[in-house]
């Protein structure tokens, strides 16, 4: 039951990134460009993003257990420390020069182009970077 709902999860997820524009780069360049030639349309999808996240943190506190699991796992840590600074960093930098971020990157992936290639293999090389230095302290 939990890869059932994990693949209609992901489905619908990756047909939102689809029907809200988040897998055109040029399009969240455009929106990230405040300075230039803005584009708001991507506005709704951040308020819905919003609102979806803190309707579902308020569900999800109701609970004692999670529907599909034996235990809810939330984020405990509230520090602001150098690593995570740091990756927010690197996270936006990419973004923003790409117009890609991990999800829309990977629902992309079917319609692969030489940028997005580059964008997906120095994700992976990142993320490989963040293990093994996360792990190495």
């Amino acid at each position: 039951m939990k890869a059932v709902t994990g693949f209609i999860t992901g489905l619908v997820f990756s047909l939102g990134l689809t029907l809200s524009g988040m897998t055109d780069p040029a399009r969240v360049v455009g929106f990230l460009d405040v300075a230039g030639d803005w584009d708001p349309t991507l506005i709704f999808v951040l308020g819905g993003a919003v609102i979806t996240t803190f309707l579902g943190y308020r569900l999800a506190w109701r609970r004692s257990t999670p529907l599909l699991g034996e235990r809810f796992q939330l984020p405990t840590r509230r520090d602001i420390d150098g690593r995570l600074l740091l990756g927010a960093a690197l996270f936006g930098t990419g973004w923003g020069l790409s117009g890609y971020c991990p999800g829309p990157a990977i629902v992309s992936s079917s319609a692969m182009t030489l940028p997005l290639a580059g964008f997906l293999l120095t994700m992976l090389l990142g993320w490989w970077l963040a293990t093994r230095l996360t792990h190495a302290h």
